[in-house]
C-alpha cells in the first residue's frame, strides 16, 4: 500500500444535532453537523407530526368516518 494517501481517521469526532444532542463518533472530518438524530426523530421518539396541507387530513378523516358509518348501516 502507498503511504500518506489516506485521510487521517479521528476516533473522537463530535457529531452535533440541531436539537442539541452530541455524539462521539469516528470519522475523517473534524466535526459533523446533522439536522435530525435518534433523539429527535419521530420514529424513535413516538411523537407523530402531521403536516396538514389545506385541510387534507381532516377531509380524509371525515370520509373514513362516513365510510364506516355506511358499512355498519348496510349490515
Amino acid at each position: 500500500m502507498k503511504k500518506d494517501i489516506h485521510p487521517k481517521f479521528n476516533l473522537a469526532t463530535k457529531a452535533t444535532c440541531s436539537c442539541g444532542a452530541t455524539y462521539t463518533v469516528g470519522s475523517t472530518t473534524d466535526a459533523i453537523s446533522v439536522e435530525i438524530c435518534s433523539s429527535c426523530h419521530p420514529y424513535y421518539t413516538g411523537n407523530e407530526k402531521i403536516i396538514d396541507a389545506a385541510g387534507r387530513v381532516d377531509r380524509f378523516k371525515k370520509r373514513a368516518a362516513a365510510g364506516k358509518a355506511t358499512t355498519k348501516a348496510k349490515k
